[in-house]
């Protein structure tokens, strides 16, 4: 008898560490997706000097090419998100890929402004629904205090394609064309998703029998709304969004004006953004599941303005790609945690929904961010990146007593209890 329980342990032991293998090879392909689109996300921005002269029109008019992706990538996400809860995430994961590789490469064939801007809107319709329900999938699979480590992984793979794209789009164009790298992302994409069919069994099963209504939809978001750390958390989503892609969008066109910087100069100047996630995001993840996030979120919030300010005054070039990792850097103690927060709010009948709201959240902040700054831009550099920064340390002050509340789940516990 003591014989067969033994082995019944060791069974059960072997398929645990089986199946966790295959789900770390499962997040590892999610990443790399996640990443890849990041990448294409991130590559524009340097770039739009370069564009505004191929198609020859302003920088605010090329420019536009980020905004329409951001905000078409933020409204589809509602959708994915919502559609996963009802159908799983794997075959949703698997028609955003398989739409976002086919406008990527379209992407490439673009004849004029307006095309691109189309094609990129289309492209953003196709990618949402990968890095939200990526996330959705760790909250079905992971508890609450593990959850940081695998957005770690997540976010490290994602701030990599920044880090990439950053420095790649301004670095490889003068040697094999803007338009390849386009048809570059879309194979690589494909061969991720080839991969991927392999492990469509690991993939949940679907938590609801039916798609809800209208009605049950927005109750949905009203109940996660309805929370006090609901509010502030989608809140700060939006707002943070809002400042780092404003700051972002615009370092290629900041570099070139005022360091009279070529493309190959931009992107080494401009590498940095995403190198700290990269390197410290598992860190970054462990830290806010073993210590909780009320000790990071405010000062990624502080030193992101910090680095908005740098930019102000006439620095040396050094200075500035200093000031672009630290700015990175304050996006890695941020958006992530934001995640983490967002994955402990509903259950997982809702996850998906939520977490498309998320994006939804984040990626309007996103476009509304970097047309702002454009639209401010005529105001000067300076101006800009001023209100800006201010902005920025504003949410950073009202974020220590708005979050002091997460903190690790076994504190939160002696919290509910002391009536904290």
């Amino acid at each position: 008898m003591s014989e067969h329980l033994i082995t019944s342990k060791h069974i059960e032991e072997a398929d645990l560490k089986h199946r966790m293998k295959q789900h770390k090879r499962l997040f590892w392909l999610l990443s790399s997706a996640a990443g890849l689109i990041f990448f294409q996300g991130y590559m524009i921005a340097p770039l739009i000097p370069r564009l505004a002269e191929v198609f020859q029109v302003p920088e605010q008019e090329i420019g536009l090419i980020v905004p329409a992706y951001m905000l078409a990538y933020a409204i589809a996400a509602l959708f994915y998100g919502l559609i996963s809860d009802r159908f799983g995430r794997w075959p949703v994961i698997r028609a955003s890929l398989i739409i976002f590789i086919l406008f990527t490469f379209l992407t490439a064939t673009a004849q004029s402004a307006f095309q691109m801007v189309a094609l990129r809107l289309l492209a953003g319709l196709g990618a949402s629904g990968v890095i939200p329900l990526t996330f959705a999938l760790i909250g079905d699979l992971f508890p609450f205090n593990q959850r940081g480590a695998m957005l770690g992984l997540v976010f490290a793979m994602m701030e990599g394609g920044m880090a990439l794209g950053s420095a790649g789009g301004a670095l490889l164009d003068p040697l094999i064309g803007w338009r390849m790298l386009f048809v570059g992302t879309a194979i690589a994409t494909t061969l991720v998703l080839w991969r991927l069919h392999r492990y469509g069994a690991l993939f949940d099963s679907p938590a609801l029998t039916s798609l809800p209504s209208i009605r049950q939809v927005f109750a949905g978001y009203r109940t996660v709304l309805a929370s006090a750390r609901g509010k502030r958390t989608y809140a700060y989503v939006l707002l943070n969004g809002i400042f780092h892609s404003g700051v972002y969008t615009w370092l290629g066109f900041y570099l070139s004006q005022r360091y009279d910087l070529n493309e190959i100069g931009i992107g080494l100047a401009i590498f940095g953004y995403g190198v700290p996630g990269l390197i410290f995001s598992p860190f970054i993840g462990r830290a806010a599941d073993r210590w909780g996030r009320r000790w990071l979120i405010p000062p990624g919030l502080a030193i992101a303005a910090l680095a908005a300010f740098a930019m102000i005054f006439q620095i040396p070039v050094a200075g500035t790609t200093a000031a672009i990792l630290v700015l990175s850097l304050g996006y890695d103690l941020t958006q992530p945690l934001f995640a983490g927060i967002v994955t402990d709010l509903s259950g997982r009948s809702t996850l998906g929904q939520i977490m498309g709201f998320k994006v939804f959240a984040l990626f309007t902040g996103f476009g509304i961010g970097s047309y702002l700054f454009g639209e401010i831009l005529r105001f000067g550099f300076g101006s800009t990146l001023a209100i800006f920064g201010v902005m920025q340390l504003l949410l950073a002050i009202a974020a220590i007593p708005l979050f002091r509340s997460e903190a690790p789940v076994v504190h939160q516990v002696e919290a509910v209890l002391s009536g904290d």
